[in-house]
């Protein structure tokens, strides 16, 4: 297990998305951890043989083994490490931050790299960022590699993912929409899930730490109009459960209602049709969700997997649990598209490496 003397290391980038949910993760627990920004191309060719794909974070633990997938790190990081965790106790409370915690990878990753991406002044401070830190090593100029850079990042994650001119006011009015809901929430307690960090509050640190809170235009958008989001952002990333003396609420609080609403409305019908897209063996797909059109998102074979793992979370629960559940579910429309697709389109034995090794990742952009 990680020490002071022997940490984790962290290889990840200081705006990335999921290597800040993973810091969140490390502090939270108190798990001891050194990041370390990854120097390309000798890293992706380094996780490339450890793990089996490149992605970013990788976790290196202190007998030299390498992880990935920061969903699955943080379950087996939460059964190997003794003390308080952040994955509920109660069943309806535990799948309730599972799904959270799969929307905010999921679904949120698109507008948060909109955001960055889209607009001039988050392309500027996130080229320059990484072209100095992640292509440091690379022989080239820098306003040759932050081109680069940009280049990439829309073709792959932006416009190159679905959001073409006639989504930007969809996507935009989407978070503003989560915003209202979250300062709802965080105006009344400090957590999503009560008075304690849950695996819900690790999940929404990826897009809202390293990304909403830190890229120029949705930084902006949050000092106006939600500032008790902002400070959760700052509480969570100083609040250790060793010495954290709040509760999770005894029941989920009405106020999650209406994020389960948006899941049902329009994540779960995306994992779906992503599932129809795979099946059918197409690289991209077109869906409309919410009146907002994605004209050629990119098709995920790890997104199938998370909607299998979705399902799977729900049939472990014993029978009166997943009566209580899919009532729930059913409430906030999330229980018909949570199993609309009769299959799923998975590979043999997809993922049951993870989170030493994986077989697909989230996306497969200009690989």
């Amino acid at each position: 297990m990680p020490t002071d003397s022997a940490p984790v290391v962290l290889h990840g980038s200081n705006i990335s998305y999921f290597t800040g949910k993973m810091e969140n993760y490390f502090r939270v627990r108190s798990i001891p951890y050194q990041l370390q920004s990854p120097t390309y191309p000798a890293h992706r060719d380094r996780m490339v043989k450890e793990v089996g794909v490149h992605q970013m974070p990788a976790v290196e633990l202190p007998d030299g083994r390498w992880m990935t997938d920061s969903t699955v790190m943080i379950q087996w990081f939460e059964k190997e490490v003794p003390g308080p965790g952040v994955i509920p106790d109660d069943p309806v409370l535990r799948f309730v931050s599972l799904l959270l915690e799969d929307w905010a990878d999921e679904w949120w990753w698109r507008p948060a790299m909109h955001y960055r991406w889209h607009y001039p002044e988050g392309a500027r401070f996130a080229s320059f960022h990484l072209a100095t830190e992640v292509l440091g090593g690379l022989p080239l100029p820098v306003w040759l590699k932050r081109r680069m850079m940009v280049y990439r990042q829309r073709s792959g994650y932006t416009v190159g993912d679905g959001i073409r001119p006639e989504s930007v006011a969809g996507v935009e009015a989407g978070v503003m929409r989560l915003l209202g809901q979250l300062e709802g929430i965080f105006s009344h307690r400090p957590f999503l899930l009560g008075d304690r960090p849950s695996l819900a509050d690790i999940g929404f640190s990826g897009p809202f730490f390293r990304h909403f809170a830190l890229d120029p235009v949705p930084l902006e958008i949050l000092r106006q109009k939600a500032p008790s989001v902002l400070e959760w952002v700052a509480r969570l990333w100083n609040t250790r459960l060793e010495s954290c003396s709040g509760q999770w609420s005894t029941q989920l609080p009405d106020d999650i209602g209406p994020l389960l609403g948006d899941i049902g409305r329009a994540y779960l019908p995306y994992l779906c049709a992503n599932a129809e897209a795979v099946a059918a063996d197409k690289q991209r797909f077109d869906i409309e969700l919410g009146a907002v059109p994605y004209q050629g998102a990119r098709t995920s074979r790890y997104r199938v997997w998370c909607l299998a793992q979705l399902r799977g979370h729900y049939r472990k629960l014993d029978e009166a649990d997943q009566s209580t559940l899919k009532a729930l579910l059913e409430q906030h429309g999330c229980w018909e598209p949570l199993w609309r697709l009769a299959t799923l389109p998975l590979s043999p034995a997809q993922e049951n490496q993870l989170p030493f090794r994986a077989d697909a990742k989230m996306l497969a952009v200009n690989e």
